[in-house]
């Protein structure tokens, strides 16, 4: 089990872009948040195992069609197993 922490950048929020990451993260059954930043971002923390981590990475790079994303950092670390169902934050 992983963990993936990212940071989206550009402009991604008031699109659906929280609701669309937590929809795939539920379809692909990895667990964690999503939550806007107050600098514009979108920032989300993510465990399960790698391949779905990826997935979601990918999906968070293209986002919904509303959005416009310009790059998504990403960390990698071990899972520390104490997240919940995939849910937004606030």
């Amino acid at each position: 089990m992983e963990r993936l922490h990212a940071v989206v950048r550009g402009d991604v929020q008031g699109v659906g872009f929280r609701y669309f990451v937590q929809r795939k993260a539920q379809q692909l059954g990895v667990r964690g948040w999503v939550r806007n930043n107050q600098d514009g971002t979108v920032e989300l923390v993510a465990e399960g195992n790698r391949d779905d981590l990826e997935q979601l990475r990918r999906a968070a790079e293209e986002g919904p069609r509303t959005a416009h994303v310009e790059r998504v950092d990403a960390q990698w670390s071990t899972a520390t197993g104490n997240l919940p169902s995939f849910e937004l934050a606030w």
